[in-house]
């Protein structure tokens, strides 16, 4: 296993400087920010954000993410053109040396909750998710209403995008992300790089879109849809122990087997009713993911890939990007570490 840490470039409130102090993390997990979805990223670019991590210490381990632009998930006409720009993005992943892309091919919104501060009763606050509180939440006027996605969408552009994706169900996404991932993935794999999908979070649909990223059989789907190495997934603890049928342990064991994992999210969520869960400290203690069974699957596995802790609370008074603060992140980087030594080399 080797430790890393998500790091959202200059911008951050958490310099590079504090994440070298985190004993064991070498390893950093960043993107270029500025960039348009859609168009290639410019070699020079992210070679100079190859270059900043490096002077202090560490390396690129993973880029998370390139995104997927939303006329590939549609199966639009101008797809191909978009593909070959993602190409491009990668090559230039290869020609540095990054071994590792996360992406997802969630339609509209990545990553959705409904609290971004949800005080805990340790007086800290964590990001959390209702169902019947998102279906509240009116998405005609834009999503001015939905947490942490204020500025993505006016009413006008929100409504065009959910109008055009009432002809893509379940099915017809599969096929779509098949159609990407047969023109990707054989570029990562001359690249040296490795495709890590990122699984729905929540793990099931939301306003009316599919999802399908969610569970043991789509996993093993969509590293059969091309069934090169170089098409694995990043197992996300979180994203997938929000639902309490998946058996996190056993998906470690069957992926890992054919060595599809290429990337490890690990976090806990505590799940307190259906479709209902907050983000908890990373100790098993305090969720319903048993972390401790999770690195003893990633042991059995020989896993030897970059893992970060997940999302963290705020403490300690701090402010900043909601689950990337530096201290309970910092404290999740430990942990995992200690469980990883416990669990024996």
């Amino acid at each position: 296993m080797k430790a890393t840490f998500r790091w959202y470039g200059e911008s951050d409130p958490v310099p590079l400087r504090y994440i070298r102090q985190i004993p064991g993390v070498t390893g950093i997990v960043t993107a270029l920010y500025d960039v348009a979805v859609g168009d290639a990223w410019p070699r020079p670019r992210l070679e100079q954000l190859a270059a900043a991590v490096d002077d202090e210490g560490m390396h690129v381990a993973v880029i998370e993410s390139i995104p997927v632009h939303e006329d590939i998930k549609l199966g639009r006409a101008t797809r191909d053109r978009l593909i070959e720009r993602y190409c491009e993005s990668v090559r230039a992943m290869g020609e540095l040396g990054i071994p590792v892309l996360c992406y997802n091919f969630m339609p509209i919104f990545d990553w959705t909750r409904t609290d971004l501060a949800m005080p805990l009763p340790d007086g800290s606050t964590a990001l959390a998710y209702d169902d019947r509180q998102l279906a509240k939440i009116d998405l005609s006027r834009g999503t001015g209403d939905l947490p942490g996605w204020a500025a993505a969408y006016d009413a006008r552009s929100l409504n065009a995008l959910l109008g055009a994706y009432e002809n893509v169900n379940a099915e017809r996404l599969w096929e779509h992300l098949a159609y990407f991932l047969e023109r990707v993935v054989p570029v990562a794999s001359s690249a040296n790089v490795k495709m890590a999908i990122h699984p729905d979070d929540p793990p099931w649909p939301i306003f009316g879109l599919p999802r399908i990223i969610t569970d043991a059989a789509a996993l093993d789907r969509l590293t059969r849809l091309v069934d090169d190495p170089a098409n694995g997934v990043t197992f996300c603890t979180g994203s997938l122990g929000a639902d309490p049928a998946n058996d996190l342990p056993a998906m470690i064991r069957a992926l890992g087997g054919r060595g599809r994992i290429h990337f490890m999210h690990c976090r806990n969520v505590l799940r307190t009713g259906d479709r209902q869960f907050n983000e908890s400290p990373h100790p098993s203690c305090f969720g319903s993911v048993n972390m401790l069974e999770v690195m003893r699957a990633l042991r059995d596995i020989g896993f030897a890939g970059p893992m970060r802790p997940d999302h963290g609370r705020m403490i300690w008074g701090e402010r900043g990007r909601p689950g990337y603060g530096l201290y309970d992140r910092a404290l999740g980087a430990m942990y995992l570490q200690g469980l990883w030594e416990g669990v024996g080399e």
